[in-house]
């Protein structure tokens, strides 16, 4: 449900070998935070004493915290441990509600809506805009738009934006190189694709935007945030 930070302090030794070795000795604070990238401070704050990036491997045993990551070993040898402990951390996000499950605080953040209590994680586009509504269910309601704009529930099993928008959309634009028609499908992300595939395998990438008009080739316009463009990218036609 949450990853955790680890952090020890008091009267340490830091010795860093890789590709210059330098050694440190004071009062420092030693982080090991969850991507195991470790960070010694001391007493001036902002920049690391020393410090290890990702590490494969970290342990800490014995008032000895040993980092390693191919040639690059961070030690840190505590002589006087002032407090050790460790803490859960959740990743930080924009406040978007509180989770109908278990009351806890629901965050956007990359990409995706989740819950700082129970972990409950729910992918969002890249594009969608998280909404002040909720849905029936209790979660937040999104905007995405895809040719038209959708307002519906962050949790794609309470509602689908493919279905959504294929509801709209799907057998609306004649297919531009044969007589079949246009249907919406997923194939990585949502796409118009001819319906007599494999026989015609014309196919488009439905752009993040609202419809805004036609194009002399017949296929639809969208306006989109870097501008207006075809249905087709590699159109000529203006």
């Amino acid at each position: 449900m949450h990853d955790e930070v680890r952090v020890v302090a008091g009267e340490c030794t830091a010795t860093f070998d890789g590709r210059n070795k330098r050694e440190h000795r004071g009062d420092v604070l030693a982080i090991v935070k969850p991507d195991n990238t470790v960070l010694v401070h001391d007493a001036d704050g902002y920049q690391p004493v020393a410090w290890l990036t990702r590490a494969e491997s970290v342990r800490l045993t014995d008032g000895v915290l040993d980092a390693r990551d191919g040639d690059q070993h961070l030690r840190v040898a505590v002589h006087d441990e002032h407090g050790s402990n460790r803490h859960p951390v959740t990743r930080a996000g924009v406040p978007v509600g509180d989770c109908p499950v278990c009351g806890g605080a629901l965050v956007l953040a990359h990409g995706a809506v989740s819950c700082l209590g129970c972990g409950d994680h729910y992918g969002v586009p890249r594009d969608a805009a998280v909404l002040g509504a909720d849905c029936d269910c209790g979660l937040p309601l999104m905007r995405v738009e895809r040719g038209d704009p959708f307002e519906l529930c962050v949790d794609r099993d309470c509602e689908s934006l493919d279905d959504r928008v294929r509801e709209r959309f799907d057998g609306v634009w004649d297919c531009p190189h044969c007589e079949g028609a246009l249907r919406i499908i997923r194939r990585g992300g949502l796409l118009a694709g001819c319906e007599r595939y494999p026989d015609c395998d014309t196919g488009f990438s439905l752009p993040t935007g609202l419809l805004d008009g036609v194009c002399d080739c017949g296929l639809p316009v969208f306006s989109t945030p870097s501008g207006r463009r075809c249905l087709d990218s590699g159109c000529d036609a203006r």
